[in-house]
C-alpha cells in the first residue's frame, strides 16, 4: 500500500513499480523497475521480442519540498531481430519518466527547460541552486531550443530591426498577431528577401521606413502590399520640426532680446565655441580633400554620426546649438540680480555681500562662484544672461501634442515662438495637419499635404515631404489601413530585455531560442 502511494504520488500514469524509498535529510532515493510493454527500436521501429539484460540507470527527478531526488531505474536491453537494422540491441525508455542520454526524468528537464526560458543561464542556474537541484548555465542553455518555423509566412506579416549592439551591429525579428515567427542575424535586405522566398504567403507586410526590407519585399514578394508604421512616421515629422526649430534659434533668440539690453559686454570666444569651430574647419578642410565619413572619424577620433553633422550643417546653427548646450550651473537663475546689482552699485560691491543676498532667495552654491562671477563681471568678461527661450525639442513636442492637451503656459509661449519665427510657424501648421491625417486615418489626403509641404515648407519639413512621396503607396496604406507595427516595437523592447538579461552569453545562438520561445 505504501509504494502503491509512493507510485500514485511520484508517476502518476507511469509504467513503473516502486520497490523501495530511502529517505535522508537531504535526499530522497527511489528504486524503481519499469513495468511498460517491449521496447521499440529507435532505428527501424519495430516492437521488440526478446530481452538481452537489464541494468540500473540514476535519474534526478523534481525535488520533494527541499531535498533531491533521485530514481533509480531498472530498465531492460532489447535484441532488435530485424536484419536488416544495423541495431543489434537498445534500451527501452519508460515514456513520462525518462528519455535517452538524459540524466533527468522527463519531468525535471521540462521544469529546467521552462526555468532556463524565463531566466536564461547564471540567473536560472541560481534558481534551481535554491530549489536543490543540480543544473549548471551550460546544461540549461543546451536545453534552449529554438521551434520549428512555419513553412509558409503569415498573412499578415510585421519586421523591425534590433541592436545586438547600438550603432554596430543590428537583427531583424518577424511578428504575426502577438508572436514572433523567426529571428534573422542582421538586417540586410539579402537575407530578408531569401526569408521571403523560403516561406511565402505574406499578404501585408507592416515595416518602418528602412529601406532595406523595402528593397527585399519588391524583390521577393512584390504582390504584397506594404504599409508604413504610423509611429515611424510621426517620429520622422517631429525630426523635421526640430531641425527647423534648431535652424531659426536665432530668431527666437533675437525676438526674446528685443525688450531686454545687455547689462555685460557678450564674451565672444568660449572654450566649446572655439572647439565648435576648430572641429568644424578640420572637418571641411579634410572633406575638400576627399577623405570619408569614416576616415576623418579615425583621424580626429570622432563619431562617425558627429562628423557627418558637422559636414552637413552650417557653421552658424552648429554654434548656436554649442552655446545652447553649455551647463547653467546653480548660479544661473540669480545671474540677473547680481548683474543689476553690480550695475546699480558701479562695481562698489563685494562678493561676501553678493553672496549673502542670493543665500537668502535660495542660492545653495559656494561663495567662491560668486566671487568669480563677480571678477568676470570687472574684468568685462563675463556672459550675459541668456534669455529664455524654449529648446527645439521643447518647442517640437508642443507643436506634435493635441493643443487641447497644452497648458495655458505652454500654449502661450508657443504663441510667442510663432509670432518670433514664420518658418517654425509654417512647420508647425503642416505637422499639426500631417498629424490629423495620421489619427483620423485620411490617407487621401496625403498627396495634397506633400504639395503644398514642397511649395512652401522650410527645408527639413520639404525633405520629408520628399521621403514621403518616394514611398507613397506604403505611406498611404499606412494612413488607410489599420495595420500598424506596435506589436512588433513591443517585441523589440521583449529583445531587448531578453538580450540584457544574458549578460554575456547573448550570442544570436542563445538569444534567437529565448526569443522563439518565451510568449
Amino acid at each position: 500500500m505504501a509504494s502503491e502511494t509512493v507510485e500514485a504520488v511520484l508517476f502518476p500514469g507511469i509504467d513503473v513499480r516502486v520497490e523501495r524509498v530511502s529517505d535522508s535529510s537531504d535526499v530522497v532515493v527511489v528504486e524503481a523497475v519499469s513495468t511498460a510493454r517491449p521496447g521499440w527500436c529507435p532505428d527501424c521501429h519495430r516492437q521488440a521480442r526478446r530481452i538481452h539484460s537489464t541494468y540500473q540507470r540514476g535519474l534526478d527527478e523534481r525535488p520533494l519540498g527541499f531535498r533531491r531526488v533521485i530514481v533509480r531505474l531498472r530498465v531492460r536491453r532489447y535484441f532488435c531481430d530485424r536484419r536488416s537494422c544495423a541495431r543489434r540491441t537498445f534500451v527501452e525508455q519508460v515514456p513520462g519518466l525518462s528519455e535517452r542520454h538524459r540524466g533527468s526524468s522527463t519531468g525535471l528537464t521540462g521544469w529546467l527547460r521552462s526555468i532556463a526560458i524565463e531566466l536564461g543561464g547564471r540567473p536560472a542556474a541560481r534558481l534551481c541552486r535554491r530549489l536543490r537541484v543540480a543544473a549548471g548555465r551550460t546544461r540549461l542553455l543546451r536545453l534552449l531550443t529554438a521551434p520549428p518555423v512555419p513553412d509558409r509566412a503569415p498573412q499578415v506579416l510585421g519586421v523591425d530591426e534590433f541592436a545586438f549592439r547600438k550603432g554596430c551591429t543590428y537583427g531583424t525579428v518577424d511578428v504575426e498577431a502577438g508572436r514572433v515567427v523567426d529571428v534573422l542575424p542582421d538586417r540586410t535586405s539579402e537575407r530578408f528577401a531569401a526569408w521571403l522566398k523560403d516561406h511565402p504567403g505574406a499578404e501585408i507586410i507592416c515595416r518602418d521606413r528602412a529601406s532595406a526590407y523595402t528593397k527585399a519585399v519588391r524583390e521577393a514578394a512584390p504582390d504584397a502590399l506594404e504599409v508604413a508604421d504610423r509611429w515611424h512616421l510621426l517620429q520622422n515629422l517631429s525630426a523635421a520640426v526640430e531641425k527647423t526649430c534648431h535652424q531659426h534659434r536665432n530668431c527666437l533668440r533675437k525676438h526674446a532680446e528685443q525688450a531686454t539690453e545687455p547689462t555685460v559686454p557678450e564674451l565672444s570666444r568660449t572654450q566649446i565655441i572655439e572647439r565648435t569651430r576648430h572641429r568644424y574647419e578640420d572637418i571641411h578642410r579634410l572633406v575638400e580633400k576627399g577623405w570619408t565619413i569614416s576616415a576623418i572619424g579615425r583621424r580626429l577620433n570622432l563619431d562617425r554620426k558627429t562628423v557627418r553633422r558637422f559636414r552637413d550643417t552650417d557653421l552658424d546653427e552648429l554654434l548656436a546649438s554649442a552655446r545652447d548646450r553649455r551647463p547653467n550651473g546653480v548660479l544661473e537663475p540669480f545671474k540677473a540680480y547680481l548683474n543689476a546689482r553690480f550695475t546699480e552699485t558701479q562695481g562698489q560691491v563685494s562678493g561676501t555681500r553678493l553672496f549673502q543676498d542670493i543665500y537668502q532667495r535660495g542660492y545653495r552654491g559656494s561663495r567662491q562662484v560668486v566671487r568669480k562671477h563677480l571678477a568676470a563681471l570687472r574684468a568685462g568678461t563675463a556672459e550675459p544672461v541668456r534669455v529664455d527661450i524654449p529648446s527645439p525639442r521643447k518647442i517640437t513636442s508642443w507643436i506634435m501634442r493635441p493643443r487641447e492637451t497644452l497648458t495655458d503656459s505652454q500654449d502661450r509661449r508657443l504663441l510667442e515662438v510663432r509670432l518670433a519665427c514664420p518658418d517654425v510657424t509654417r512647420a508647425g501648421d503642416l505637422a499639426r495637419a500631417f498629424a490629423d491625417l495620421v489619427r483620423h486615418r485620411r490617407g487621401f489626403l496625403l498627396l495634397e499635404w506633400i504639395r503644398q509641404a514642397e511649395q512652401d515648407a522650410p527645408k527639413p519639413m520639404q525633405g520629408f515631404a520628399g521621403f514621403l512621396r518616394q514611398d507613397l503607396d506604403a505611406v498611404t496604406a499606412g494612413l488607410t489601413l489599420e495595420w500598424s507595427s506596435g506589436v512588433v516595437e513591443g517585441h523589440v523592447n521583449r529583445v531587448k530585455t531578453l538580450k540584457r538579461a544574458m549578460y554575456g552569453r547573448a550570442s544570436f545562438e542563445l538569444l534567437r531560442p529565448r526569443i522563439l520561445t518565451q510568449p
